[in-house]
């Protein structure tokens, strides 16, 4: 169904030439693959696991590309910090075969090994990060992190800001709020575009408080929080600090009666079980749309998630991201696919690349290419399980759709079954 042999010879003619001019097989932006070699690819990510079983699942439903099959190696993780970042791309871009990478998925990682993907030639998708540093301001203005070679299904967080923003302010009523964040490029970026937003609509956001990650204690932020009166507080941080900030906040005889809202980062099973968090809005993206297609495999949303259930149980639930992990690896493979050249050792046979079976030569900077084309594929975009994904210039691929949920009781826990409140649409 994806393949279309006219348009494959094509494509691969076009291919080859850039492959030629970059130079032979010794170009260290040149992977060559052998007629019984697999694709490899790679996961950089962090978390529950549900991100990387997304992507085994798409790995399978994808199938072969060029005759050849696609091997996603030993996950690498993360672990949600500068250091899982930073140790963990150079473990991966020290495989001079590895194509792609899925990951990571915090932000925070992002920072650390964005440059050393980029300058090692790879493409990484991320199927999680939202901070504005790693793409741009969404005015044409690259974000301080952003390198070449990096794209994102999530939406960036400065669409997010506007949502929680236009959410308080116009649907709530509420004028005075604070926020909260742990410096995080995460939940610092998210909180500082809700402000400005709030600011835009006339409300006051008197202080952002800071905490640590780790921290446990939450006496203080909350003193201060109390001496400036809000009717609404943000806190947009993730689920360990996020349970101590809530428990201790319902304890606070001069915050009774705020209204709290909180984001993706602290959107997970455990999070919401806990009876503290009744009457919560969370802000994120629209989840579970049955209906949606992914155009690289077939499948629906619900088909996908019913599959993901019975292989994996719960795990289905624990975190709202197996879809953007899907979404991401099919984008990627789907771009290998468009960028890999069959080669028979003739100039002839790179030219027509008859034998689908045979050496496969991938150029990297033709594959950075290919995310861009199959994303935006003649302005229709690429129809994923999540949305129809386009990547803007500075890797910013996901629909910018952001929607606020309203958590009412605490023996629902998965994140689908909330009901929503509040749709942004940029």
């Amino acid at each position: 169904m994806r393949r279309n042999l006219l348009k494959t010879v094509a494509l691969a003619a076009l291919a080859a030439i850039a492959a030629a001019a970059c130079g032979g097989d010794d170009d260290p932006g040149v992977v060559v693959i052998g007629p019984d070699e697999p694709i490899e690819i790679r996961t950089l990510l962090s978390g529950t696991g549900a991100s990387r079983a997304a992507v085994e699942m798409a790995v399978a439903d994808f199938g072969l590309i060029h005759g050849h099959e696609v091997e996603l190696g030993p996950p690498v993780d993360a672990m949600c910090s500068r250091e899982g970042g930073h140790e963990g791309a150079d473990e991966i871009v020290d495989d001079p075969k590895v194509l792609g990478i899925v990951g990571t998925s915090c932000s925070v990682s992002a920072v650390a090994a964005s440059p050393r993907i980029s300058v090692a030639g790879l493409v990484m998708i991320s199927p999680s990060n939202t901070s504005p540093a790693l793409t741009s301001d969404l005015l044409g203005n690259a974000g301080p992190s952003n390198h070449a070679g990096y794209f994102r299904v999530a939406n960036n967080d400065l669409y997010q800001g506007q949502a929680v923003a236009g959410f308080a302010y116009d649907e709530l009523g509420l004028r005075r709020m604070v926020g909260l964040h742990d410096g995080d490029p995460y939940t610092s970026a998210l909180a500082r575009a809700f402000r400005e937003e709030f600011r835009a609509r006339g409300g006051r956001v008197p202080t952002l408080g800071v905490i640590e990650k780790g921290q446990t204690d939450m006496s203080a932020v909350l003193r201060e929080f109390a001496l400036e009166e809000p009717d609404g507080i943000f806190f947009p941080v993730f689920e360990a600090e996020a349970e101590h900030f809530i428990r201790q906040a319902r304890e606070s005889n001069r915050l009774r009666g705020v209204t709290f809202i909180s984001a993706d980062g602290a959107f997970t099973a455990d999070f919401l079980a806990l009876p503290e968090t009744e009457g919560l809005y969370f802000a994120g993206f629209p989840s579970h749309v049955w209906g949606n297609r992914n155009a690289a495999t077939g499948k629906t949303t619900g088909e996908a998630l019913a599959a993901f259930e019975a292989a994996h149980g719960d795990l289905a639930h624990a975190s709202p991201f197996w879809a953007h992990a899907y979404d991401a690896a099919t984008l990627l493979l789907a771009a290998i696919e468009r960028a890999a050249v069959p080669d028979d050792g003739t100039f002839f046979g790179r030219l027509v690349g008859v034998d689908a079976r045979g050496t496969l030569r991938v150029d990297r900077g033709a594959l950075r290419g290919a995310v861009f084309q199959v994303s935006r594929n003649e302005g229709e975009g690429f129809a994923g399980l999540t949305g129809v994904l386009a990547c803007d210039d500075f890797g910013d691929c996901g629909p910018g759709v952001q929607v606020v949920y309203h958590h009412t009781d605490a023996t629902v826990t998965d994140p689908g079954e909330l009901p929503v409140v509040y749709r942004f649409e940029p």
